[in-house]
């Protein structure tokens, strides 16, 4: 079945939405939440990650319009910001979109958590690139209030997301979080809940198999970009993609899809588990397929 587009401009705001997980995509969540007029509480474990995240929203703002995007006002962004240590912290919201890492166990904690303090009526939303919603909504009391929207990075850049319902969620959660993704600028590709989804089901297979081909030998991670950028138009290659993501989430992601498939197919490279437990990262640690300037 193809997926279904959608993409109202006029979306309503809410009054107040949680970001969980003060990593790289729930900055990019939390901002472009927060430039498109909604009131944000960014939570994560302690205060220096959330100075860090803070700062990083700063100076993503004032270089929005050199990227190629909006002009931005850094003090009003900021100021629709707060931050809380633990997840006790979005108490009080109606949405609740959730960032971390793409770990089971991890997640479930969270939403277990999120679900003893949170109102009846607040909706989460999953923001994960493998696990199913369903298996997510069954760690909690509410899985008719639990929906899939996979963000793509840089999210304040990008124009569309995956919007996946689980088996039990209800039609009034995917309009509220249809309404919100249009309020942010996205349009919404509603997908079946399926592990991967559409992008990634591709993507780390992708990813995957190009990490291969350096492990093998074949090629240098520059040849295989240069390849994907000059013959077949990408703009960027499936090695400065995974740098981009995080060779750590890329390696959980394909053992996500590794585990749930049981297909040989998704057996993760050796080298991304290498650099993974190496520190090895990618951009936000200054060094992964490729070296970057640290600041």
């Amino acid at each position: 079945m193809r997926g279904k587009v959608h993409h109202e401009p006029n979306g309503a705001h809410m009054s107040l939405i949680g970001v969980i997980g003060a990593g790289v995509m729930g900055v990019g969540v939390a901002q472009n939440l927060a430039q498109t007029g909604h009131d944000v509480v960014l939570v994560d474990r302690d205060e220096k990650i959330l100075g860090d995240a803070l700062a990083t929203i700063a100076r993503n703002t004032r270089m929005s319009r050199l990227m190629g995007g909006p002009a931005l006002d850094v003090d009003e962004v900021l100021a629709r910001i707060t931050t809380a240590v633990g997840a006790e912290g979005a108490a009080k919201c109606d949405l609740v979109i959730e960032n971390v890492t793409e770990d089971w166990d991890t997640k479930r904690q969270v939403y277990e958590t999120l679900d003893a303090v949170c109102g009846p009526d607040t909706v989460f939303v999953v923001n994960t690139s493998a696990i199913p919603i369903t298996k997510v909504g069954s760690a909690t009391t509410r899985p008719d209030k639990v929906v899939g929207v996979h963000f793509m990075n840089p999210v304040p850049a990008k124009p569309a997301v995956e919007l996946i319902p689980g088996v039990h969620t209800s039609e009034e959660t995917v309009r509220r979080t249809r309404d919100l993704l249009s309020a942010m600028g996205k349009k919404s590709v509603e997908v079946k809940d399926s592990c991967g989804f559409i992008s990634n089901r591709v993507l780390m297979l992708t990813v995957n198999e190009a990490a291969y081909l350096v492990h093998e030998g074949v090629a240098d991670a520059e040849s295989v970009d240069e390849v994907f950028r000059s013959c077949f138009g990408h703009p960027m290659g499936p090695l400065e993609t995974a740098d981009l993501i995080g060779v750590d989430t890329i390696l959980y992601s394909v053992e996500v899809l590794y585990e749930h498939y049981a297909d040989s197919k998704y057996r993760p490279c050796p080298l991304l588990k290498q650099m993974t437990d190496a520190g090895l990262h990618g951009r936000k640690s200054g060094r992964g397929f490729y070296t970057y300037a640290t600041n």
